[in-house]
């Protein structure tokens, strides 16, 4: 085969002459199919256009259905007519040039000054300076004609003053345009000229693009193009016919604006100011515009995104004791989707073992091609006539490699591969560790599967996208697949000292995790639950940070002095692969360990050992939310009432001063901005109060409690879902509302609600809310505390829609850069955007948390090799 490389590709218009040495016929006649249903010589489906039916022979190549390409056709129109999307074009030309001379309306010398200055700007600002300055002028100063002003009534109707313009005298005026002038407004000549804009042959695509379709009845369908070349033909046809029988001129001027709208709704019926073209039933019709442009375009639809075979889809749902690489897949879909597997001398056995044994194997395709479909008769003939080479297509199995794809997929991580593990019912299962990459959750999602067909397909897979080397960002270098919710509650409680298991206990949950010798117990006779997470980690692991709830503590600013059994957990220590210290929260820090210094497969492994820990001791433990935990007690309502006073005594305050005109601004910043800034630190720090010394109590009596009650304190600490915010605004304070950055403001003038004073600028007019949400609020603090909350409601419908198009035209626009073998970053056309990836040759998931290094680690291990020396 002859390859030949496309140096570049060219958009133009063509011309008239273009369009008749392109068609293979001259289309003459409205009519489609005859009484028989054979195609009409010189109508719309005529056989030199390219054929459709398997029994026909295109007239023009001679080729049968599925070879020809299909061939263009031609009709001549009888007046002519504007293209609708050059129009625009052709005013401009009509603004800038005197209709009977086609000379631009400037002396010599004013020309000459005027291309001149017009060098410095660019060709399209050049156009439209000339316009501007000749659009006003009234009088050619080359042939001294009355120049009239130029109205385009959209789409292409034009006018001069008040008298209509036809297709024909604008054709005339264009053609008067010197060349010289024509190359000053960017017209190649070679390619184009702008009398071309008044079409007076139309272009009819071949068959193969507007193919008819038949119906159960029998009657024949035609596509929307083939139904408006239909309604240009029947015009064009009546318009000669009118002005060879010598009809008024009025009646001439009707037909040729009905043929000029038909044309116009032909190639796009979504113009303004023209109505749709439309179907009796009353649906528009998909003309040529409609069918390129938008989501369903060809362009979006069917080349950047398309409907494929080997896929399935179903709503998900979680299932924690499928390991992070598998993916449930319901048996109707395992039924449904094929695998090939080339039978080869060392497989070939195994093979006819397969299709013999049961309903796995679907097709079997020879070497030559043959292919055959297996069933219960023909078993035995297949299996015996199987031989090396031949493809063997089966349904999916256990250990099968697939994609598993959410949409929108806005970054890498949005398609991975994973196992199959086939499962019962129809719902896909995935482990919810992986659900943050994906961004998914299990209120109603679907996700799509895709079957690699090729061995390199498989590999390629397994390689690049296997869930467990994906487990690091590549954005930033933190983990992405770690626990979540119910597994950060589950190992939090898990190694809390209050956690002890019995022999019996502690030997179901080592078997759950694979571990058939048991440990001598570390508490006597029983086991901690610090021990039993040991087990799952890799024995030489050392890591030290501080978790979640020394984040929280710090964050609410409570002390170290007198609340030592708080902080004792607060720092994690992973000795040899044994945790000494602390409890496990947030995972990133020690996963991140993992991930650095062991194989994937031994983070997988960790997973699937925690994971069914974690659930089943929710499970057995039980962990509740109630409403008695959220009773904050007589100390917290002291707390409250003092915060509350000191909040308006000072808010007071503050606005007096404003009102006094005493009040010193914050540097930068004007008096009413100062003001309103330290009323909402004011709101900050009173809440704060109160919320340090619920946070204290709480974490006191879940921390300091020999057996304490696993309330929502549990999940909080986890850091698995929630924060001291919400337990405050329920049990403390609400405090100050915030819509947008700062104080609610929009309302009536010189106050928020009518039922405030005017110009009272103190706290409660502003928005702050002394009660909460167990006690109720009253309804003036109920209406401003949902100022606060539509904010967040807005923001849902709309930020995630202008956020999803501008990522659509950011990632447009950046993929075609890549990283070129001389390392520098590139365009699809070679050119250089950067001389190294990133400005410094880092990838961000080689990092740790967008850091070189992690120095704290680094400095540990050498102090340890230094005493260890």
């Amino acid at each position: 085969m002859l390859m030949k490389k496309i140096h570049s590709i060219e958009f133009g218009v063509l011309s008239p002459e273009q369009v008749r040495k392109m068609s293979s016929i001259e289309i003459k006649s409205p009519e489609t199919y005859d009484k028989d249903g054979y195609p009409m010589e010189g109508g719309l489906m005529d056989p030199h256009l390219g054929v459709i039916n398997p029994s026909l022979r295109c007239k023009t190549c001679g080729q049968k259905m599925k070879q020809c390409p299909g061939h263009f056709g031609s009709l001549e129109l009888i007046r002519p007519i504007v293209h609708p999307k050059f129009s625009p074009k052709l005013e401009e030309l009509m603004h800038a040039t005197c209709k009977e001379c086609g000379k631009i309306p400037l002396k010599d010398e004013q020309w000459a000054e005027f291309k001149e200055a017009s060098a410095k700007v660019g060709k399209e600002e050049a156009v439209k300076l000339l316009v501007k300055k000749t659009k006003t002028k009234r009088k050619c100063p080359h042939c001294g004609a009355v120049r009239l002003e130029v109205l385009l009534d959209k789409p292409t109707n034009f006018y001069l003053d008040k008298d209509r313009i036809y297709p024909s005298q604008i054709r005339e005026w264009v053609e008067k345009v010197s060349e010289e002038d024509l190359k000053f407004f960017g017209y190649d000549l070679q390619r184009l000229r702008p009398e071309w804009f008044i079409a007076t042959v139309l272009q009819i695509p071949p068959i193969t693009i507007r193919p008819s379709i038949t119906l159960e009845s029998g009657i024949k369908s035609e596509d929307d193009l083939t139904h408006k070349l239909v309604d240009v033909i029947r015009i064009n046809l009546r318009l000669k016919d009118n002005i060879d029988a010598g009809a008024p001129q009025l009646i001439i001027e009707d037909l040729w604006d009905l043929l000029q709208y038909h044309i116009t709704t032909y190639f796009d019926n979504d113009t303004a100011g023209v109505p749709p073209a439309k179907h009796r039933s009353g649906r528009s019709l998909r003309t040529l515009v409609q069918r390129l442009k938008g989501k369903k375009g060809r362009f979006r639809y069917n080349l950047t995104g398309k409907r494929v075979n080997y896929a399935a889809r179903s709503t998900i749902i979680p299932d924690p004791y499928l390991s992070i690489n598998q993916v449930g897949v319901p048996e109707i879909i395992a039924k449904n989707l094929t695998i090939p597997e080339i039978a080869t001398e060392w497989n070939l056995e195994e093979m006819k073992k397969l299709i013999k044994k049961g309903d796995s194997v679907v097709y079997v395709t020879k070497p030559n091609g043959l292919r055959k479909k297996v069933g219960e008769l023909n078993k035995k003939e297949v299996t015996d006539e199987l031989e090396v080479g031949s493809k063997v297509e089966r349904t999916l199995q256990d250990g099968d490699i697939v994609l598993f794809n959410r949409q929108p997929s806005l970054h890498r991580l949005s398609m991975l591969a994973h196992e199959v593990k086939v499962v019962p019912n129809k719902a896909i299962r995935m482990n919810p560790m992986v659900c943050k990459p994906y961004n998914a959750d299990f209120d109603g999602d679907e996700m799509n599967l895709h079957v690699p067909q090729t061995q390199e397909g498989m590999s390629e897979a397994r390689e690049l996208m296997y869930v467990e080397n994906q487990v690091v960002s590549p954005r930033n270098g933190n983990p992405v697949i770690v626990g979540q919710e119910d597994d950060l509650t589950g190992l939090f409680v898990l190694t809390m000292d209050q956690t002890q298991f019995t022999k019996e206990e502690a030997m179901n949950y080592l078997y759950q995790m694979g571990i058939t010798d048991l440990p001598e117990p570390d508490l006597g006779k029983k086991y901690s639950g610090k021990f039993i997470f040991s087990m799952a980690l890799p024995t030489d692991l050392n890591v030290q940070y501080f978790n979640n709830v020394s984040r929280i503590l710090k964050n609410n600013k409570i002390p170290f002095e007198g609340n030592e059994l708080l902080y004792k957990d607060s720092e994690v220590i992973i000795e040899n692969g044994r945790l000494t210290k602390g409890t496990i929260d947030s995972q990133s820090k020690f996963v991140e360990s993992i991930v650095r210094n062991y194989p994937p497969h031994d983070l997988e492994q960790f997973y699937a050992k925690t994971s069914r820990i974690a659930h089943d001791l929710l499970t057995v433990k039980g962990l509740t939310v109630g409403i008695s935990e959220f009773e904050g007690g007589i100390d917290i309502e002291h707390v409250r009432n003092d915060a509350i006073a000191e909040e308006m005594k000072e808010g007071g305050e503050l606005a007096q001063k404003l009102f006094d005109k005493t009040l010193e601004s914050i540097p930068g910043r004007t008096v009413d901005e100062s003001f309103e800034i330290m009323m909402v630190r004011l709101g900050a720090k009173t809440k704060a109060k109160v919320q340090s010394r619920l946070a204290s109590q709480k974490i006191k009596e879940l921390l300091a409690n020999p057996r304490p009650t696993l309330n929502s304190m549990a999940i909080i600490l986890a850091g698995a879902k929630g924060s001291m915010l919400n337990i405050s605004n329920l049990s403390g304070v609400y405090g100050q509302v915030f819509v947008r950055s700062g104080r609610p403001k929009k309302g009536f003038t010189n106050r928020l609600i009518a039922l405030h004073e005017k110009g009272d600028n103190g706290p409660l007019a502003g928005g702050y809310i002394s009660s909460n949400f167990i006690h109720g609020m009253n309804p003036k603090e109920y209406f401003m505390h949902s100022m606060g909350g539509r904010q967040g409601e807005v923001d849902t419908g709309v930020a995630t829609k202008v956020s999803g198009y501008l990522y659509r035209r950011l990632a447009n626009s950046l993929k075609d850069l890549h990283v070129a073998n001389d390392e520098t970053v590139r365009t699809a056309s070679k050119d250089v955007v950067q001389f190294r990836y990133g400005e410094d040759g880092v990838f961000p998931a080689r990092t740790s948390g967008g850091n070189f290094a992690d120095m704290d680690e680094i400095i540990r291990e050498s102090k340890k090799k230094e005493k260890k020396k």
